[in-house]
This record gives structure tokens, C-alpha cells and sequence, in this order.
């Protein structure tokens, strides 16, 4: 049986919504993933200012994937998201942005999250925490 980590690499490259929004996943280690989120004119809200809707889209996916980013096999291929935080510190304008999602607390069902969003040059233009339980 593949651990979560496989699970999760597979997962994210086929989910319908991270495909719509261009997210890739960019790295992936024990309790840490880094995903972008390509600029496009179609996650824009007026003129090239990134729509808080993807943002928090991309935090979400983050979030999850670094939840997933163990060595663990898991029982179900199931799990949701329990509570989402986003705080926007800035506008993030015309750019790539990159979500670097560390887990800060696991336990043996739910999975603590901190999210940051980046532009390319290290600006913070958004934070964010999630709760992810399994099964």
C-alpha cells in the first residue's frame, strides 16, 4: 500500500480544481510542500490583481499536501478539510505565486498547517493555517 506522501503526488496533479487553476506541485518532503500558482488572466478579479478566491485555493491545496507529506499508510483514501484561515497581507499582482505549507502540530487523526504565499521576489502577500483530518 502507498504511503500518504504517494498519495498525495498522485492526488494533486489529477484533482479537477488545482488542473483548472494551473497549481503545480513544486516540492514535497516529510510534513512540508511548496505549490505554485501560475498567473493567468482567468484567476484575476480586475486586471492582474490575483482573484482571494485562488489564493485561498492555493493555501487549501497546501495545506492538504503537506498534511499528506508523511511516511504513513493510510486506512482510507479520505480526508477533509476542518477549518481554513487567510489572512491577505497584500495584493498579488501578475505574478506566479508560491504557497510553502509546513505542518506545525500532528496528531493521530488531525494535521495543524501554516501557509505562506510568496511572490517571486519573497513578498508576502498572503497567510494562512488549516486543519486537515484524515479518514
Amino acid at each position: 500500500m502507498p504511503t500518504r506522501q504517494e498519495v498525495i503526488e498522485q492526488f494533486i496533479p489529477a484533482s479537477p480544481l488545482v488542473k483548472h487553476l494551473g497549481i503545480r506541485l513544486q516540492a514535497l518532503e516529510s510534513d512540508h510542500a511548496e505549490l505554485v500558482l501560475p498567473f493567468a488572466p482567468s484567476i484575476a478579479t480586475m486586471g492582474d490583481v490575483v482573484h482571494g478566491g485562488a489564493i485561498a485555493s492555493l493555501i487549501d491545496t497546501a495545506g492538504m499536501a503537506a498534511a499528506w507529506a508523511d511516511d504513513v499508510e493510510p486506512e482510507a483514501l479520505a480526508g477533509a478539510t476542518v477549518s481554513l484561515n487567510v489572512d491577505y497581507v497584500a495584493a498579488a499582482r501578475g505574478q506566479d505565486l508560491l504557497a510553502t505549507a509546513t505542518v506545525a502540530r500532528r496528531g493521530r487523526s488531525l494535521a495543524f498547517t501554516d501557509v505562506r504565499v510568496t511572490e517571486p521576489g519573497g513578498r508576502l502577500v498572503a497567510k494562512g493555517s488549516l486543519v486537515y483530518r484524515f479518514g
